[in-house]
């Protein structure tokens, strides 16, 4: 605590000197939650029990700008309740640098931005702030961007390396060595469409015993490209998306897309209604090439997507028989309170084969997702939901675990979100 209040002093040191017109705020935030996990990610296994826990994040967000300059600074801790003795001297997970960038605005149209920053895009299929998660997601990227009043271009690139080294060394974390995207939007009238060209490079792990001296390091590149379209009219909103894969990954090559569409209709002021279907590709368990055809939406926020309980894609099910999810989707707003309900139909993408060989259906099971929320204060929110999956034996063969046990998952969550002070 002592680090954030010596850099909460700092800010307001700078915010106090008048010279040139500034801007600066402050705001916390707060968010614990309770988790019941009964089947959470997969069928949970004959004669287990369900595990539950409270998880909290601690964030300060401080905000500065002045004159072309602009730079923003997140501090967070993410802890589960008891994960520590109440008498500790020290946190499991200490505090971690979410963002720390700092932005140049040449002009009007152009800008640069160089720092640990949140990516994301259109709906986050891609690329994606991953807030659900405690932790959520950033990355160490430089960023230009090009803007007019309907258009932006987005271009950046990424290089990790474990530390400061003279010679090269084998990059040892679980992330991309390289990336580069380029990403444009543009409307023509009520219709919006974003292009992403992705290229990201993992780099070939090396098998121990590792050779003295080290060989050339080996990265494989993979690209994500594809288009999302939104439009909307008064009573109505629709969006669909199409990304391909090509490259290599882990030396073997890459086929694979994911395609969807979605349509949503205010039948009321208080209530919409919506239906969807995507499309993600996979590999048939009869097919025995080395290629990966299994789309892997590889930073986006996927637990939006494909039921809460995320059963796919959420840490989960890469290079698998891939996915088709048909989905409905219902929200009604009464007053402060918010309601949600999203049943979902799964069925596998491709050929799904028993122990003996044979072919089973292509039918996964049905989930449905309820969801509430209820503004308490304008600075604090509460959210629960809960959700029940209907698993087939071809889930169970996929995903392990007892389908004949009821999977289901509950969660409350409470966000306080202040706003500490504002200066300008």
């Amino acid at each position: 605590m002592k680090l954030l209040q010596k850099m909460a002093l700092v800010f307001i040191s700078m915010a106090s000197m008048n010279t040139f017109a500034q801007e600066f705020d402050a705001n916390l935030q707060i968010r614990p939650r309770y988790e019941f996990r009964n089947g959470y990610k997969a069928p949970i296994p004959f004669g287990e029990t369900a595990g539950q826990f409270i998880s909290s994040r601690t964030r300060l967000n401080l905000n500065f700008k002045q004159d072309k300059f602009v730079t923003k600074l997140t501090m967070q801790n993410v802890r589960v309740w008891g994960d520590v003795a109440t008498n500790t001297k020290s946190d499991v997970n200490g505090i971690q640098l979410f963002e720390a960038w700092a932005q140049y605005n040449f002009d009007e149209n152009w800008s640069t931005r160089l720092g640990r920053q949140v990516i994301s895009y259109d709906n986050q299929r891609i690329l994606g702030e991953v807030d659900w998660a405690q932790q959520a997601q950033s990355h160490d990227a430089a960023l230009v961007t090009y803007k007019n009043k309907k258009s932006q271009l987005d271009m950046a690139f990424a290089y990790n390396a474990n530390s400061e080294t003279d010679i090269a060394t084998p990059y040892t974390v679980a992330a991309y060595k390289a990336m580069q995207y380029a990403w444009y939007h543009t409307e023509f009238g009520k219709i919006s469409m974003s292009l992403l060209f992705l290229n990201t490079g993992f780099e070939n792990k090396l098998k121990p015993p590792i050779p003295a001296p080290l060989p050339e390091l080996k990265v494989d590149y993979m690209q994500t490209f594809g288009t999302y379209l939104n439009t909307k009219n008064k009573n109505w909103d629709g969006n669909l998306w199409f990304y391909g894969q090509t490259g290599k990954s882990s030396t073997y090559n890459v086929s694979a897309f994911d395609c969807a569409i979605n349509f949503n209709y205010a039948l009321t002021v208080k209530f919409k209604a919506g239906l969807g279907y995507e499309f993600l590709s996979g590999k048939s368990q009869t097919d025995t090439s080395t290629n990966i055809k299994s789309f892997n939406p590889i930073f986006g926020t996927n637990h939006g997507f494909n039921g809460y309980m995320d059963y796919f894609y959420v840490g989960n099910y890469k290079n698998s028989v891939g996915l088709q999810d048909v989905f409905l989707k219902f929200n009604c707003v009464v007053d402060k309170w918010q309601f949600n309900l999203l049943p979902h139909v799964f069925n596998s993408a491709n050929t799904i084969l028993d122990t003996n060989g044979n072919e089973m259906s292509s039918y996964l099971g049905t989930e449905v997702d309820f969801t509430a929320s209820y503004a308490v204060h304008k600075y604090i929110n509460i959210t629960g939901g809960y959700s029940q999956m209907f698993g087939t034996d071809s889930m169970q063969r996929v995903k392990g675990g007892d389908v004949d046990h009821t999977n289901n998952w509950a969660w409350v969550m409470i966000n306080v979100n202040p706003q500490l002070f504002s200066f300008k």
